[in-house]
Order: structure tokens, then C-alpha cells, then sequence
């Protein structure tokens, strides 16, 4: 996600295997845990390399092939890109760049390419660790429960297949949890 080469190489290999490039996803991202006053120069320069920079980059590198097709790019964003969390302040204002690039990507891009954007909130992903945390998070979601990999796979496919009117949006996938 950080290599201009990688980013490079990825994409002619997506495109020599399938032939054209319709939907790109960014989802790789770098969540870490630190005091604000704690913070590196080096720890928020690499949480910057992969949740904005890659994401800037993989799009540079698709836009022409996802022209051609009339595509789509999703970005994965963060409930942490729209609410401040004081433990977290490098990935919250990676993820709030993140989303300001998608709505940038979508002025920049359009008409031939929509832009999107799904902010996920607590997510379950059958990890183990902290219970206690999933459950205080689920106690405070208005849905009673924490999201699944599902529900933001399903809100990316949403926007992989949307109109292609849909463009700019920041879609919470969080059960309420951001209100």
C-alpha cells in the first residue's frame, strides 16, 4: 500500500487476470492504540502510509483502467474518521483524511467514476482479546449488538452496484453507535 511499485504491480496483475478493472476497494488499514501524548512521529507517519496514502495511491493507479469501465472505488473509512478518540488520534485523522479524499476522488473522478465511502463502527471479527470491550460496545449500539464483516461487506457491494449518481457519500455501518 506504501510502494508507488507495489501499488503498480497489483494493478497490472488485477487487470492482466481479468482483463478490465471495474470496483476498487481500499481496506487496508493500520489501527493502533496510544496515548495522544505518547504518539511518534514514526507510529503516525505509518498509520498515515496506510490508511491515506495507499488508498491515494491504489486510486491514482486504477483511474484509468476504472474509467474505461465505468467503475466504482470503495474506500473503508472509519466511525473513527467522524468521531475523535482520544487513545487513537492518528488513525481518527488518517480515517477523517480518508474521508475527505473520497469526497475529493468523487468531484475529481466523476462523471466516469463514482467514489464511496463505508465507516465502519466496533466490528466483531471473532478475534480474541478484550470481550469487555466488544460487549461495552455493543451495550451502547442502539442495535444491541456489534457489527460483522458481513454488514460491511454488504454495504460495499451496495455501493459497487449503486447508481452511479451515488457519489461522495460516507455511509456509517456502525448500528447507530455514531449517533
Amino acid at each position: 500500500m506504501r510502494s508507488e511499485e507495489s501499488v503498480r504491480d497489483a494493478v497490472v496483475a488485477a487487470v492482466n487476470f481479468h482483463g478490465r478493472l471495474d470496483v476498487l476497494v481500499n481496506n487496508a488499514a493500520v489501527f493502533q492504540s496510544i496515548p495522544l501524548d505518547q504518539l511518534t512521529l514514526e507510529q503516525w507517519d505509518t498509520v498515515f502510509a496506510t490508511n491515506t496514502r495507499g488508498p491515494f495511491l491504489l486510486a491514482r493507479q486504477a483511474l484509468s483502467h476504472l474509467r474505461k469501465s465505468q467503475g466504482r472505488i470503495v474506500n473503508i473509512g472509519s466511525l473513527g474518521g467522524l468521531r475523535a478518540w482520544a487513545d487513537h488520534a492518528h488513525y481518527c485523522s488518517s480515517k477523517a483524511a480518508l474521508h475527505m479524499l473520497t469526497q475529493a476522488m468523487a468531484k475529481a473522478f466523476a462523471p466516469e467514476v463514482a467514489v464511496n465511502c463505508v465507516a465502519p463502527g466496533w466490528i466483531d471479527l471473532g478475534e480474541e482479546g478484550d470481550q469487555s470491550a466488544a460487549l461495552h460496545f455493543a451495550s451502547k449500539t442502539p442495535m444491541k449488538r456489534n457489527g460483522t464483516a458481513r454488514d460491511v461487506a454488504d454495504a460495499v457491494v451496495f455501493f459497487a452496484g449503486a447508481a452511479s449518481f451515488v457519489t461522495g457519500q460516507i455511509l456509517s455501518v456502525d448500528g447507530g453507535l455514531g449517533l
